[in-house]
């Protein structure tokens, strides 16, 4: 009897990618294999913005379409927030809430006595792998609508989360990136939090490196910045929460901290390592978001360097607070601030990159002849007979626009 097979598909953030191989890892422990024509598909969705809801709209379509004898799962964001739309596609379909996500095989497949434990040992495709230490979202920010759709702030223990990394170390992962929701808010579930819990990964034997994915600028204080820059293995790269570079926004916003906030931020942590750097996002044309607004933000990204900037026009999400603000930003003005912010995002990344043409440093090799170095410049290798997930010294010898260029030592 030929081998039962299945399909997974992946919408939006880091954590929906993690849960995702979480479900990878369960299959494959019993016994189905990756292929067309599926016996089951999930399909991870997210509802971030309109575009994420309509991308998995089109994902859940395709694979309905694809796979016509599959039991279709639909859970993530937005199968939390509009289940009635997915059913709409077809009502064969099981919708499974977020609060159920761990347990979605147990619901798709009742007939089967023991599903093995939803935990991650291997990130398939990828030679750097999310580690999930944290769900939901107390923030309440005025636009988002994750705190609805993914509860309440939670977090794993310290020694979950620990037991999982070990694992992922002895299936040869070099590089860990901690991600979550919001991973300020991590406790432990008790009295631990986040710079803990970054020693603690930092002492495990086999990692080399250690990546905080995203986070708001008010919870890098001085301890979890102590963690990092005085750590063994975490690199000098952080994905730091901006939003908007002007208080006026960020106070509709509802983000708890200010520009000047942000920029001490940066500050200290440039002033402990002149090597870090900092990723970001940005939302243009926020509800009431002025030309002056906007010109802030743009200030901001000349000032900070971000190596590079994830982008976002405004997207209306009802049951938030913004929904309800009347002072709409017209849509020609946000397509044209968009590729204003875009085309800078490229200018200042590039002029960071510029410095550092003439050094050697070492680089993670990913997929092909791309790598990044540990404060995650972009690289691209000439003439590399190393494998992917090697970490090699590189000598970085030209800037381009897609990258640093560099050859093996």
């Amino acid at each position: 009897m030929a081998a039962k097979t299945f399909k997974v598909v992946t919408l939006g953030c880091r954590t929906n990618q993690y849960e995702s191989q979480g479900y990878v890892d369960q299959l494959k422990k019993l016994g189905y294999t990756e292929g067309e024509d599926a016996d089951i598909c999930v399909v991870n969705t997210c509802t971030v913005t309109e575009s994420a809801d309509s991308s998995s709209r089109h994902q859940i379509r395709d694979v309905l379409r694809n796979n016509p004898k599959a039991k279709v799962m639909v859970t993530g964001c937005y199968a939390d927030g509009k289940p009635d739309e997915i059913l709409a596609i077809d009502p064969r379909i099981e919708v499974v809430r977020n609060k159920q996500k761990e347990s979605l095989l147990q619901i798709a497949l009742p007939e089967v006595e023991e599903i093995p434990e939803f935990k991650i040992e291997r990130f398939e495709a990828h030679t750097r792998a999310f580690l999930k230490v944290q769900d939901g979202c107390n923030s309440f920010c005025s636009y988002c609508i994750i705190p609805y759709v993914r509860g309440r702030s939670r977090s794993r223990t310290q020694k979950e989360i620990l037991e999982e990394a070990k694992g992922l170390i002895h299936n040869g992962y070099k590089e860990i990136v901690i991600t979550g929701i919001n991973i300020g808010d991590y406790d432990g579930g008790g009295d631990d939090n986040l710079a803990g819990l970054v020693r603690a990964l930092d002492e495990l034997e086999g990692l080399e490196r250690l990546r905080i994915s995203s986070i708001d600028p008010d919870e890098v204080d001085d301890n979890l910045l102590d963690a990092v820059i005085n750590g063994k293995k975490t690199s000098p790269s952080m994905h730091v929460v901006l939003q908007s570079g002007s208080n006026h926004v960020l106070k509709r916003m509802n983000r708890k901290y200010t520009r000047q906030m942000f920029l001490s931020t940066i500050d200290r942590l440039k002033g402990a390592c002149p090597d870090f750097t900092f990723t970001t996002d940005i939302i243009v044309g926020f509800p009431g978001e002025s030309e002056r607004d906007f010109e802030e933000s743009l200030e901001m990204m000349r000032e900070v360097k971000f190596s590079k900037v994830h982008m976002f026009p405004y997207s209306e999400r009802k049951r938030t607070k913004a929904a309800l603000f009347h002072d709409k930003v017209p849509h020609a003005i946000i397509k044209e601030r968009k590729a204003k912010m875009l085309q800078l995002a490229e200018e200042v990344a590039y002029e960071l990159r510029e410095a550092y043409v003439g050094r050697v440093m070492k680089v993670l090799i990913e997929n092909g002849n791309q790598g990044h170095t540990d404060n995650f410049l972009p690289v691209i290798l000439q003439g590399i007979e190393a494998l992917p997930n090697d970490i090699v010294e590189v000598e970085l010898y030209e800037n381009t626009p897609k990258g640093l260029l560099g050859r093996c030592r």
